[in-house]
């Protein structure tokens, strides 16, 4: 288990064209307490979206596959527990700062916004939401992302309990999946990719997604069976109700034999019967000896 100080001196200075209109407030976000009151403040000059595009096709892919199996088979961390599941969607998480925007977000305890076109309800805004994401995953797609650098200073400076990077061709070259939980002011390295505050864990799984066979970063519970996606609990509600089917057209088949046996055996009595008869032979009275 390794242990990865926090060195704040790597963080990128705020941007004061952004947040001028914050000066009053706190560039913190300790606690709760500290964070400003949605009525505090504008969020109008806030860039909450751009048309950048995705890196590459196997992220876009990736980032859809996360959220897409924890809204298809999970129910969240605990009874009556709700939360929600974002790709490619700005965390704001102090004042005068930028925001991060990790490939793929999970929050628990909190609920999707029923207007997602207010302002502030388009991004994941910490004080909106009440608590910083519980997760943040990062796939990299080249260095230059800086997902153990940069990036990780900033997530834990979001106070984000877990901080994931997927690294499918060892670009950074420190393997291809590392798990880091935040404790105290420190990231420290967990080695069995369980997340216990979710009831979660990730694992790397060969396979087809749609279209792409690849090798590809999965939910799964405890004993390791994956989270499906939404195609694939319909493609597996198909096969059983095809092996539910198969099943009944076996019994409708196996009573129509049996039917056709009785009639057939019924068929060879009355035979022998009228057989009996022709030769002068009361059948009754032979069953009576």
């Amino acid at each position: 288990m390794s242990t990865v100080a926090l060195d704040t001196k790597t963080v990128r200075p705020p941007i004061p064209t952004l947040w001028s209109q914050f000066s009053h407030l706190r560039t913190e976000a300790d606690t709760p307490e500290l964070w400003p009151s949605p009525d505090d403040l504008s969020v109008e000059n806030l860039v909450t979206e751009t048309d950048d595009p995705v890196d590459n096709i196997f992220s876009e892919k990736q980032q859809r596959l996360l959220p897409d199996s924890l809204y298809a088979s999970w129910t969240g961390p605990g009874p009556g527990r709700s939360f929600i599941a974002l790709a490619n969607v700005g965390l704001f998480y102090a004042l005068r700062l930028p925001p991060i925007v990790p490939d793929v977000l999970v929050s628990v305890d909190v609920n999707m916004p029923e207007d997602v076109w207010i302002k502030r309800k388009r991004s994941y805004l910490v004080w909106e939401y009440g608590k910083p994401p519980d997760v943040a995953i990062e796939v990299v797609s080249n260095a230059e992302g800086e997902e153990d650098g940069r990036k990780f200073q900033l997530y834990a400076q979001a106070k984000v309990l877990y901080y994931v990077i997927f690294d499918p061709i060892e670009e950074l070259g420190n393997g291809v999946l590392r798990l880091y939980e935040r404790r105290g002011n420190r990231y420290v390295e967990i080695p069995d990719r369980w997340l216990p505050g979710l009831q979660l864990g990730l694992t790397l799984w060969e396979g087809w997604f749609e279209d792409k066979y690849d090798v590809w970063l999965r939910w799964c519970d405890k004993d390791g069976h994956l989270l499906l996606t939404s195609a694939e609990r319909a493609q597996q509600e198909q096969q059983a109700k095809e092996l539910a089917l198969s099943q009944l057209t076996q019994e409708r088949r196996e009573k129509e034999q049996e039917r056709q046996q009785k009639e057939l055996a019924q068929l060879q009595r009355d035979q022998l019967i009228a057989q009996l008869r022709n030769l002068g032979i009361n059948p009754d009275e032979l069953l009576k000896k």
